[in-house]
């Protein structure tokens, strides 16, 4: 028992990982979703080897619920236009090398119009595989019989066996891009505060312009969150979930933005002082401060836009107003020394107004009105957006005195932000 006890405290973190990575989760729910859907075909297709069936579970079924319900709608659509394409064509002129390329170029065209998306080379590939078979039987219509038995076995592998959510893996992503940006804050901030040769400055723009790909992979990591929270019996206020988190991770951007920013003009200022010194030791030590404060406020911006308990999301919120208030102050004091530093030695005036320009728009969109504010009016535009795409859907709920999402969304958003 010890043993067994031993072998799964070694292995159970990896499973634990294992079980958060899209990948492996999307290979087992897909490879077991096509066994199912080529059991099911078995015992009530004709076909000897209805494929068909497990291709198309093997593409319906994806990471999340939202996708997979999109995805076997746009599968299915491929396929029966591609059926009735070749039917069509098989009809009229049957198959030859010049049918063929009138077929494919109508299959592409039909598939655009039916707005099967990804899916549009399907259209033509079900069109082509069912002419050259169409003669034999009913070889046409038993595709699209194992299209929909491969669809429905997919949607039903999701309902029963729920995919979980990916707000957890998109909220880690969103920490490790501010912890990031922390650290080149500090390097900034240590390197401003001492002589910086032109070539580390340097190296520091290029490090806050390489942020703009983790930029693109947070992105990706929170789509992925977005669609698992949409239709999800398992979520309740997915809509709020995907602003909190949608809006977040636009104020990271735009301070990573400000941050490339900063150190372009840090760059500049270096080139244009050397071998002097960035600032007088008193300003270079205001600005080292105040770039580490303002790290701190990052990484607690990003573990409140990521946290769901109300308790948790208060003490976050307390710590980063502390630390925007420490900041605040600091900036003040940069402020003053680099009004007197201006007096007595006007060189790069613009330079040192564009680095207190920098922070201050940091500070800006880091403050918690400035959030709540933005939440409030994502909210306005999605639920407008709601409306828009579903008028009588809105009527049935006024008429039923259903609370609308809105008011719903607005009173766990102040439970959030109170």
């Amino acid at each position: 028992m010890r043993d067994v006890r031993g072998v799964w405290a070694a292995i159970g973190p990896k499973v634990t990982k294992w079980r958060q990575d899209p990948v492996i989760v999307q290979s087992v729910r897909s490879a077991a979703a096509a066994t199912v859907a080529y059991v099911v075909a078995l015992q009530v297709s004709s076909e000897a080897a209805p494929l068909t069936a497990p291709l198309t579970a093997l593409l319906v079924v994806q990471v999340t619920l939202y996708a997979t319900l999109t995805n076997g709608i746009r599968r299915v659509n491929s396929v029966v236009a591609g059926v009735v394409i070749a039917i069509g064509f098989s009809v009229l002129v049957g198959l030859t090398w010049w049918s063929l390329a009138l077929l494919i170029l109508a299959s592409l065209a039909v598939g655009h119009l039916v707005r099967v998306s990804e899916y549009v080379p399907e259209v033509a590939i079900s069109a082509m595989l069912v002419l050259g078979v169409t003669e034999v039987g009913d070889t046409a219509w038993a595709r699209v019989f194992e299209t929909l038995i491969g669809a429905v076995v997919g949607l039903a592998f999701n309902f029963l066996f729920a995919p979980p959510v990916w707000v957890e893996a998109a909220g880690e992503s969103i920490e490790d891009l501010a912890r990031r940006m922390r650290r080149l804050m500090i390097r900034v901030g240590e390197e401003a505060a001492d002589r910086t040769p032109v070539e580390a400055a340097a190296a520091h723009l290029d490090e806050a312009r390489k942020l703009d790909f983790d930029i693109v992979e947070v992105d990706a990591a929170l789509k992925q969150a977005e669609d698992s929270l949409k239709l999800n019996p398992r979520v309740r206020e997915g809509l709020l979930h995907r602003v909190v988190l949608r809006t977040g991770l636009d104020t990271l951007e735009i301070c990573t933005v400000v941050l490339r920013v900063l150190a372009r003009t840090l760059t500049d200022l270096a080139r244009e002082r050397e071998p002097e010194p960035l600032f007088s030791p008193q300003v270079g030590a205001a600005i080292e401060r105040l770039l580490a404060e303002i790290g701190d406020a990052v990484v607690s911006f990003a573990v409140l836009v990521t946290t769901d308990v109300s308790r948790s999301a208060e003490s976050a919120e307390a710590r980063l107003a502390a630390e925007l208030s420490t900041a605040a102050a600091t900036r003040d004091k940069l402020a003053q020394l680099l009004l007197d530093d201006i007096q007595r030695d006007p060189r790069q005036w613009q330079l040192h107004g564009a680095v207190l320009t920098e922070v201050n728009r940091m500070l800006d969109e880091l403050d918690t009105e400035h959030r709540s504010q933005r939440l409030l009016e994502e909210l306005d535009r999605c639920t407008r957006e709601q409306r828009e795409r579903s008028p009588r859907l809105t009527r049935l709920r006024e008429r039923l005195r259903i609370p609308s999402p809105l008011r719903r969304n607005r009173s766990a958003l102040a439970g959030r932000t109170k």
